[in-house]
């Protein structure tokens, strides 16, 4: 109320001062940080974030309904106070007198301290009522004259899925180079270093050679099959889909060279989507926090409350984490590609946190 009386003032006199050239900035200055206020009030009190432009027509629809609503809940609440006030006074001294009370059909003898007490009772729930009534009509107020319009906000959602449309395939092309690194580096490496020492074992002569050539190959062909596991298990772990989404964490935890303790605090599975994007930040985090940041334990935290699924993974590790690196931006864009939020506070000499919100349901586009 007391906003809407200073906001009525500004209004009455601005409008005029703005015709005058030399007024003019001042009173855009005035304007500029009656808005913001109202814009931290919407925040704070409503929880309504605004972020389009306001003039003089909302300040003035403002300030009308701060004087009214304001009037409204302070007399309704100051005559709730003296019924209250009253009745109670009257029952305590004894001084109530019997009132008959005329209903429909029904007619009721009660004392003049208890009437009271129930009308002040009547009166408080009747101001709760146009407080939130107020509170309602201002996010209205707020939608329509802060709030993007359906235009400007289909245009932000197109932008905001082409973005995310493009980064998925980045994304893709990412982690394709990243299995033939790994395929090179890895699986190849020991191919060739398979047939090297099978090719020996074929053309040496001696028996004792060959054997030992043999059982050479031999543990290299046990290694070249956990280096394949490792690269399937990376592209995508079968346990995800057959065991869910605890299983596949927790194999991760045992690969860990590390600690790794898990609190797991979803009631069902998440839809595939949403539990594949669940699963890679976690272990992208994981093995960034080993490899990168010399963790010595790692705390992987998964809850979800009526609209989000979380999951929140923390290192003591040196901190430092480059948001815009190659792994934690490609989690980045699955993330928001599925309507998710992605942080990442890293400071140096960390702690690391990083947490990834996803919506329960994967969006339909």
């Amino acid at each position: 109320m007391v906003l809407g009386i200073v906001e009525l003032a500004f209004v009455c006199v601005a409008r005029p001062a703005s015709l005058l050239p030399a007024a003019r900035p001042a009173v855009a200055r005035a304007l500029a940080r009656l808005v913001a206020v109202e814009r931290a009030r919407f925040a704070r009190w409503l929880g309504h974030e605004t972020t389009g432009e306001a003039g003089y027509a909302f300040l003035a629809a403002r300030a009308a309904l701060g004087v009214l609503g304001g009037y409204a809940c302070a007399s309704s609440l100051f005559l709730a106070g003296l019924l209250l006030l009253g009745g109670s006074w009257n029952l305590a001294w004894g001084e109530s007198e019997q009132v008959p009370v005329n209903l429909p059909g029904v007619k009721v003898i009660t004392s003049s301290g208890m009437l009271g007490l129930t009308s002040g009772l009547v009166m408080l729930a009747l101001t709760a009522f146009v407080i939130l009534a107020v509170g309602r009509i201002e996010r209205r107020l707020a939608a329509r004259f802060l709030g993007p319009d359906p235009h400007e906000r289909m245009r932000r959602r197109i932008a905001e899925l082409t973005a995310t449309r493009s980064g998925i395939v980045k994304a893709v092309d990412d982690e394709r180079r990243r299995i033939e690194r790994d395929l090179h580096d890895g699986v190849q490496q020991r191919g060739v270093a398979l047939a090297m020492l099978l090719g020996r074992a074929r053309h040496s002569p001696d028996h004792g050679k060959t054997a030992e050539l043999v059982a050479q190959a031999y543990a290299e062909s046990r290694q070249l099959l956990d280096e394949l596991r490792t690269v399937a298990w990376s592209i995508y772990p079968t346990a995800l889909d057959e065991l869910g989404l605890r299983a596949a964490l927790a194999g991760v935890a045992e690969r860990s060279s590390v600690p790794v303790t898990m609190h797991y605090g979803l009631a069902d599975r998440p839809v595939s989507e949403i539990e594949t994007a669940l699963y890679f930040v976690a272990r992208e985090a994981i093995t960034n926090a080993i490899k990168h940041a010399g963790a010595h334990d790692i705390l992987v935290v998964l809850s979800e409350d009526e609209r989000m699924v979380t999951v929140a993974i923390e290192d003591d590790g040196k901190g430092g984490a480059d948001p815009s690196g190659s792994g934690l931006s490609g989690l980045t864009r699955r993330v928001l590609a599925l309507d998710g939020r992605f942080t990442v506070d890293s400071p140096p000499g960390g702690p690391t946190k990083i947490v990834a919100m996803l919506p329960k349901a994967a969006p339909c586009g």
